[in-house]
């Protein structure tokens, strides 16, 4: 079999993971490995056509192909960190917006790299400081697809989550208790699986 690789055909495979990903709606592992070699491809197109534009005379039809290719290549690299942007904002949703409760998972962590990591912790600055501006008036961190019926809500504790302050006071959650409390105060609690509805 011969060694030989077309122009960006590692930049598919990437593309195509990302498409698996999709498909199966999991997050795969960052894939440092393939980024890095789409880079030095990259680079090494952009000294074959830095090359090619050097040489005397008119353009070569080959700086064409290799234009094309660093362009496919580019377009591949953002789609495939779009998407897996995408993916990590929408698990920061699903957890209602608890950031060390998802950075807790070590099976996720092991997914991440470093930057997905550092995105996900501006993300949620950025979130945080956007929702302080409208604590008083809105909870852009509830859930908008299954409004709720009551203000209250009885629950149950799952897991300790020890002394929560609420409008009416504190409360101290533990394992097996149940409450009647203000939806609002513990929605977050309920997303990150510390309490049930009963």
């Amino acid at each position: 079999m011969s060694d030989v690789r077309q122009y960006c055909e590692l930049a598919t495979q990437l593309v195509q993971e990302s498409k698996r990903s999709t498909q199966t709606d999991t997050l795969f592992k960052y894939n440092d490995t393939l980024v890095r070699s789409i880079i030095r491809e990259q680079r090494d197109l952009e000294k074959a056509a830095l090359e090619l534009v050097q040489k005397p005379g008119p353009p070569q039809p080959a700086l064409l192909i290799i234009q094309t290719a660093i362009l496919r290549n580019k377009r591949c690299l953002l789609a495939y960190h779009v998407h897996r942007m995408s993916r990590l904002r929408d698990m920061y949703w699903a957890v209602g917006g608890a950031l060390p409760h998802m950075l807790s998972n070590q099976e996720l962590r092991g997914k991440l790299s470093p930057h997905e990591v550092d995105y996900l912790r501006q993300y949620n600055s950025s979130v945080m400081e956007f929702r302080s501006e409208f604590s008083q008036e809105l909870d852009i961190m509830a859930s908008i697809t299954n409004p709720p019926k009551n203000i209250h809500v009885l629950v149950q504790v799952v897991k300790d989550c020890g002394v929560i302050q609420t409008e009416l006071g504190s409360i101290d959650f533990k394992r097996g208790q149940r409450f009647m409390v203000r939806r609002a105060d513990i929605e977050h609690l309920i997303v990150q699986g510390y309490l049930e509805e009963v």
